[in-house]
Formats: C-alpha cells, sequence, structure tokens
C-alpha cells in the first residue's frame, strides 16, 4: 500500500468486477436502442474508469471529453468552470456521462443542464462513485458503482493536488498529507 494512504476503500478488483457488471447493464440498457450514446467523460478523474468500463460495453461507442473543475484542494469552489469543451456537437445524441465521483452534485447538474442545452436528447450519468452524504443539489445517478463514506479519498483518476491519479484502487489519504 502507498505510505499515503490510510485505508483502501475500494480495490482494483473491486473496481473491475463492478465495472464488468456496469457495463453489462449499460449495454442491455441501450440494446434495442437505434443510435447509441455518446460517452463523454470528464477529464481527468474519470479516465482510468472509462477505460475499464468501455471494455466491458458490447456495442460500438464515440467518447469524448470535457474538462471541468470545481475544486482546488480538498475543497470544492462551488464555481464550475469549463476548461475544455466538447470537439463534436451533440445535437440530437444520447449522452452518458462518465463521472470518476459525485459528491456535492454540483459539477454533474451543471454539465447536465449544459449537455441538454447544446441539444443532446437525454443525460444519463455512470459513476464510479457516489458520496451522497455530502450532496448539496439534487441530481440523478443512473449507474452507481460504489457508495462511499465522506473521506477525502485518491487513487484510480481521484487526486490530490494531481497526485495519486495513478493508483489501482480507491484510498483514503491520511490527514497530514493535505491538513
Amino acid at each position: 500500500m502507498h505510505p499515503h494512504v490510510k485505508k483502501i476503500l475500494v480495490s482494483e478488483e473491486e473496481i473491475k468486477k463492478r465495472s464488468l457488471e456496469l457495463g453489462k447493464q449499460i449495454t442491455e440498457d441501450y440494446n434495442d436502442s437505434e443510435r447509441k450514446p455518446l460517452f463523454i467523460a470528464l477529464l481527468k478523474g474519470s479516465v482510468p474508469f472509462l477505460a475499464e468500463l468501455i471494455k466491458h460495453i458490447d456495442f460500438d461507442l464515440e467518447i469524448d471529453f470535457m474538462d471541468v473543475s470545481s475544486y482546488e484542494g480538498t475543497e470544492s469552489l462551488r464555481d464550475i468552470r469549463i476548461l475544455k469543451d466538447l470537439d463534436r456537437s451533440i445535437l440530437g445524441e444520447s449522452i452518458v456521462l462518465v463521472e470518476d465521483i459525485v459528491d456535492t452534485g454540483r459539477t454533474v447538474k451543471e454539465v447536465t443542464r449544459l449537455l441538454m442545452n447544446k441539444g443532446a436528447t437525454d443525460v444519463r450519468v455512470v459513476s464510479l462513485l457516489d458520496k451522497p452524504s455530502r450532496r448539496e443539489v439534487e441530481v440523478s445517478i443512473d449507474y452507481i458503482g460504489f457508495e462511499i463514506p465522506n473521506e477525502f479519498v485518491i487513487g484510480f483518476g481521484l487526486d490530490f493536488n494531481e497526485l495519486y491519479r495513478n493508483l489501482p484502487f480507491v484510498g483514503v489519504l491520511k490527514d497530514e498529507c493535505y491538513k
């Protein structure tokens, strides 16, 4: 285990197993759809989850990326900034928004609103982690990997000041590393 990790919340094996289950569910949900959804991943944290998830989806798919910022260190800024927008039009598209973690809900709510304003027909959300105890706004998460307690997590894409994204598990960062 990494020396800055207090404990592992979700192991690499658990992530792979749950990604397989979510991929099968998404495949089933869109199996009868004539047009398959566009997967939009929020940079940078969702990239490892996206890479694992799409291995288990059994239809041809397209992906795109948005970079939005709402955090500085461990605190939510309550201000969503778009740092990179989509590379294509989504007019008339069904969207699966891929997120690493939903806590306050503000990012998912704002990005969903933005995607609908850009002409998406619908937006479904798949998130590796859900932290409902931190929710400030109501959001719908269609596919949840794991519900976690209110602890500061790192690994499998999640960072603290851009570090620890490459850990193969989701762990809790030791308090002394950020206080």
